[in-house]
Formats: C-alpha cells, sequence, structure tokens
C-alpha cells in the first residue's frame, strides 16, 4: 500500500468528524466509537514514518522552471540555492529566462550570459 501515513492521517481526521457529528445527532455511543477509531488511526497515523520524498539523486538533478518573470517596475531574478553538498546555486534571469548554475553559494554579484544585465551586487544592496 502506497502513502500509508497519509492514508491513516485523513482515515483519523474523517472519522472524528463524522463521531463528532454522529454524537450530535444519531447516537452518542456509535459517535464515541467512531470518534476514538479516528483518534487511534490519527496516532497511528503520526507514528508512522513517511515513504514520501525524493531520491539524493532527483534533489542533485533538480532545476527551477525554466520561464521568463514578469517585470515589476524593474527585472526580476531567481536564486535557488541547495542546502545540501554538493552546494550549488541556480539563477534564473527574469527579462530573457536563461538559467545558470553555479557551484557554491550565491555569488556576490552576477550578470546574465545571455542578455548581459547585471542582476545583482552586493554593493547596491
Amino acid at each position: 500500500m502506497k502513502n500509508r501515513r497519509e492514508n491513516f492521517l485523513i482515515c483519523g481526521i474523517v472519522f472524528i468528524i463524522f463521531g463528532a457529528l454522529f454524537s450530535l445527532g444519531v447516537n452518542i455511543a456509535m459517535g464515541g466509537v467512531v470518534g476514538l477509531s479516528g483518534i487511534i488511526c490519527f496516532i497511528i497515523g503520526m507514528s508512522i514514518p513517511s515513504q514520501m520524498g525524493m531520491s539524493p539523486e532527483a534533489v542533485a538533478d533538480w532545476t527551477p522552471s525554466l520561464e521568463k518573470l514578469p517585470d515589476a517596475g524593474r527585472f526580476m531574478y531567481r536564486v535557488d540555492v541547495t542546502m545540501d553538498e554538493p552546494v550549488k546555486s541556480t539563477i534564473l534571469c527574469g527579462p530573457c529566462g536563461h538559467l545558470e548554475t553555479v557551484n557554491g553559494p550565491r555569488p556576490p554579484q552576477f550578470t546574465c550570459p545571455a542578455c548581459d544585465r547585471l542582476l545583482w551586487s552586493d554593493e547596491e544592496e
């Protein structure tokens, strides 16, 4: 079964809601049983480790989507820096949509190689 944790959590929430509704309108005993079942399902769901995740290869190969960023008074850019080793930065130029990958953290200044625009310089900021 895929996504056991998520299924138990959703089931627990639904059972808790139905238990509350049943105890108000139908039968308090039936609502109590359904509500307690929901609490048990929720606790089981919280104790199961999540299996949803990305492999280290998928994390290393990730790149942001290539798209032009809208103008907002001045041109925009986007910088994504990985948290895990190897640290690399991806820089998306807003005006031309060019994606550049730089090894290491965010550089102190960057000029887009495709359109020759200075995107940032630490002296300005």
